[in-house]
């Protein structure tokens, strides 16, 4: 019998099947290595980290296979024996036992760019070998010669960015030095970089199971005395790599390749306490032109993915702050929101909203930061952007990663999409880990049936659009 994970909920369905033979889709996460394994979890979806786990006991099961297993960034399809726990000491609810590894059908990816890319004339079998992802295979130089060609002098933009080393209260108490950002954004043709400070730093950590929590709360401007610090090391890694600043529509059009550029952003608004005063504050002083809303702790704006809900979404607060915003011509970015907060912001905003990084999902599961295609379907309402992840626990070649942005561009439109790459903030790796592979990302999409023009828009343009809508 197919199990589904939405069945997983229903404790009658799945109790009822203890000790019967069963099938599962999932992917593998808790492992310490990359060895062969006969003991993981399986979980509804890809993590954002190897060895992250749902806390829920209902969305995750503790998998013994009869042979060793190769973590893989694919979905697996098992057969078991179904066991159902009570009390156990490690947390665990269901476990598959004696499991084996079933051969797994393609899913969701024959798109119609997919088909152009093969040509429709091979048949159905040549479309579905283009769109499967060749985990060996990297552009060939005449390719890159060609993508790095058709990026040309176009404004490139990453939606979402950490480059440089420069957060962390380590580093900025050390004065840490700083990592070239300036020369690997010209090699590969980026232009503009969305470059965030943290603002819930001092706050927040990462658990033994490898999730980013809040651990205790800060006094009363503690995080706004903090952000004058991350703000002073934004900007002196700024200085340092003679790095442009973004402020109004005149300067964001005008950026080049040749002359790297950052948009000033804040990830969290936790800094403000609710104050907009302090959004024009960070404006002037700071030159702030990017706000993310929430990062990993319920502030005063709103709730947020990874925690239970304590306002229903967006708060009173954080409605005036996108009115404040919209006003001084900052964009407004819900990363990290929930589902809740996103509606009310698409009700209050009158400026396109920045989802600036994260990747889509098809299985609704508590504390996760991926969206389902409602959530995404939101921000296109508005104009506005998602910008998608390349952690190698969703993605494990350039081309999944392609594919990825395809898939979510079949569910908005051409519009609606961009690269947000969470440079240096990811737990995992990334397949996106330097500005230098911008043309092997342009190469892979162009290989899918994009057409220059499209590509262009996929890797800078159409948050250039909203931009030049939003900045004063």
């Amino acid at each position: 019998m197919k199990l589904s994970w939405t069945a997983l909920a229903d404790d009658r369905t799945a109790d009822g099947l203890a000790g019967a033979w069963i099938e599962i889709e999932g992917w593998m996460a808790g492992m310490a290595s990359a060895a062969p394994q006969t003991h993981f979890a399986l979980v509804a979806e890809p993590a954002c980290c190897n060895d992250c786990l749902p806390r829920s006991a209902k969305a995750r099961i503790e998998v013994f296979t009869d042979e060793p297993v190769l973590p893989t960034g694919h979905a697996l399809r098992l057969a078991g024996r179904w066991c159902v726990l009570q009390d156990d000491a490690a947390g665990w609810r269901y476990q598959l036992r004696e499991a084996r590894l079933l051969p797994s059908p393609v899913h969701n990816g024959f798109t119609r760019r997919a088909a152009l890319a093969a040509g429709m004339a091979g048949g159905v079998l040549a479309g579905l070998s283009a769109w499967l992802p060749d985990a060996t295979a990297a552009p060939d130089e005449a390719a890159l010669a060609v993508a790095t060609q058709a990026l040309g002098d176009a404004v490139t933009v990453d939606l979402h960015s950490h480059a440089g080393s420069i957060g962390g209260l380590k580093r900025i108490q050390e004065q840490a030095p700083f990592t070239p950002v300036a020369d690997p954004m010209r090699a590969g043709r980026m232009a503009v970089i969305c470059l965030a400070m943290v603002a819930d730093t001092p706050a927040i950590r990462t658990t033994e199971d490898k999730r980013i929590r809040p651990f205790r709360d800060p006094a009363p401007g503690e995080l706004y005395a903090y952000a004058q610090q991350a703000f002073g090391r934004l900007h002196g890694m700024v200085k340092a790599q003679k790095l442009g600043v973004i402020t109004d529509a005149a300067s964001m059009k005008a950026a080049h390749a040749d002359r790297p550029s950052v948009i000033v952003a804040a990830e969290g608004g936790d800094f403000l306490e609710g104050n907009p005063d302090r959004l024009d504050e960070a404006c002037e002083k700071w030159k702030l032109r990017h706000l993310q809303l929430t990062h990993y702790r319920v502030n005063e704006l709103g709730d947020i993915q990874t925690e239970d809900p304590v306002h229903g979404g967006l708060t009173a607060a954080g409605a005036t702050m996108i009115r404040r915003c919209n006003e001084r011509g900052v964009i407004v970015d819900i990363a990290h929101g929930t589902y809740d907060l996103v509606k009310r912001a698409v009700d209050v905003t009158t400026k396109p909203l920045v989802l600036s990084h994260t990747s889509l999902t098809m299985t609704a599961r508590p504390y996760t930061r991926l969206i389902l295609p409602n959530h995404a379907k939101l921000v296109a309402k508005t104009g506005g952007v998602i910008g998608v992840w390349p952690p190698t626990t969703i993605f494990t070649t350039m081309d999944e990663y392609a594919a990825g942005i395809a898939r979510l561009v079949d569910l908005t439109s051409i519009d609606n999409v961009g690269l947000g790459s969470d440079m240096q903030g990811l737990l995992s790796p990334s397949i996106f880990p330097s500005y230098r592979q911008l043309p092997a990302l342009a190469a892979a999409l162009m290989a899918r049936g994009f057409r220059r023009e499209d590509m262009l828009k996929l890797l800078g343009g159409n948050y250039l659009r909203v931009a030049l809508a939003t900045l004063s």
